[in-house]
Parts: C-alpha cells; structure tokens; sequence
C-alpha cells in the first residue's frame, strides 16, 4: 500500500512534530506517516486548565500523542498529548529513532545488492516486517549469533546479516514469539488490548516486553533480560497474563516461541 493511503488506527501512539499552534489547540505533522496531519483540541493538551498554549507545545517540537480518533474519509485524525505519559513518550521515541536508523542500515544493504532502497522494500521488506513487525528488531535479530532463520533465503541475506552485525550492539538477552488471541462480543478488541497492555507491565526491574501488531489475530511478543533464562521465563510469563485475561472473557489465546 502507497505510503499516502496509510493512517494510524485508534489508541496507537505517534511521533509527531508540530506545525502551528493556535489558542483552540495545535495541528501537527506525523513522522511516521508522510503527507498526514493530525489535531490536538486544547482539551486534550494537557490535564486540567490550560492558560497559555506555549506552556505546553510550540513550533517546531517534536512530541509523541495518543490517536483518539481517524476519519480516512475525510483525512481527520484527532490527537491527544495529555493521553501519553513519560515513560510512554520515552518508549515510543526510542522506537522511532531506531526505525530511523534501520533505514539507513537498509540503505547500506540495498547499496552493498547494488539496488535501491525502495527496491529491497519491495521484495524483502514485507516478509521482514511481517516476522519481526519492525525493520530494526530485524536487524537485532540477524546480529545475534543465529541470524535470520533458515526461511529467510537469497544473497540478501548474507548482506543483511552483515550489516546487522557490523552496526547493531545486542547487549541484553531477547527472545520472542508470537501470540494468538481471539475474544468475541462487542468489547472484544477493547479486551483484546487489555490483555497485551497486562503482559508489557510484566517487565519487573531489569526485564523488557513488547509486543507488535502482525495482523489479527497474531502479535510479536519480544522479551529482554539480562540472561537467556529470565527472558525465557519472562516471555512465558508474560504470554501467560495475556492469555488468560481473554478467556475471563470467553475468548481463546496460544503462544508459540520462535
């Protein structure tokens, strides 16, 4: 799909960058999604009265904002900064810079394949995001010891590979795999994000999880640790939380680690 038919969905958080601010709120470009803009009534810039807007955002800042509402109808997507909290804000910039820098990793990819990038995107791009849901945790994966899997074929790989290992430190013990979750009624996908927000808290004091969105109803769960086996534990641990939640609700869950 053409990056200009692309919106975010409802809940998803978004690196943004503002363009104008006005008394009424703030409108706002979106990093992530080229040609996209986006609004933040002054009721959602921050808790409480909000006496000067400049207190709160000016032009040019780059903030991160919840998406509350996308009409593609009408190209509206309505924004909330007083929605996202500081450790959100810090989780979400971190994620972005880093698909910032698989793109140049790619670049070099695509240049060491003599193509281009929008080229290696086209053939291999889908298959990467689609196992990883992220052009970096990708790269992360091909830096460790074992690569890419054995699926993963061409010369492509190899270069890939390479580059991952000559740019990208691992530092923390990850593993990852996927969960399927299923929950019917009219509050199911409302439950669904329930259940994969309980299983992020699982990290504790030194433990990471995340999970990213492959397309219904499968999402990555990617843990981190200091040691192989506490991310393992980590990953079941959390899997767990998330599948038992849905079926408080009638609905079904499965975890497979990769």
């Amino acid at each position: 799909m053409d990056s200009e038919e692309l919106f975010p969905e409802e809940s998803d958080l978004v690196v943004c960058t503002v363009k104008s601010v006005r008394n009424f709120g703030a409108f706002v470009e979106l990093e992530e999604y080229p040609g996209k803009e986006g609004f933040i009534h002054v009721a959602e810039i921050a808790t409480g009265w909000v006496k000067r807007m400049s207190d709160y955002v000016r032009d040019g800042q780059r903030i991160v904002c919840k998406v509350m509402k996308v009409e593609t109808s009408k190209g509206h997507i309505d924004l909330s900064l007083k929605k996202v909290n500081a450790h959100q804000k810090r989780e979400k910039i971190q994620e972005w810079k880093n698909e910032q820098k698989a793109t140049k990793l790619i670049e070099i990819v695509a240049e060491r394949l003599e193509t281009t990038l929008e080229d290696f995107k086209s053939k291999h791009g889908s298959k990467l995001v689609d196992e990883y849901g992220g052009y970096y945790i990708a790269f992360e994966a091909a830096a460790e010891e074992s690569g890419l899997p054995k699926k993963f074929k061409g010369t492509w790989v190899d270069i890939f590979v390479q580059v991952a290992k000559e740019n990208v430190t691992i530092s923390l013990a990850k593993v990852d795999g996927v969960i399927e979750l299923i929950c019917p009624g009219s509050n199911g996908i409302e439950n669904i994000r329930n259940a994969l927000a309980l299983a992020e808290k699982e990290g504790g004091d030194s433990g990471v999880v995340k999970i990213q969105y492959m397309g219904a109803p499968k999402y990555r769960i990617v843990a981190t640790e200091v040691e192989f086996k506490a991310a393992e534990e980590l990953i079941r641990h959390a899997a767990n939380q998330a599948i038992n939640e849905i079926l408080k609700h009638g609905g079904t869950g499965t975890f497979e680690r990769s």
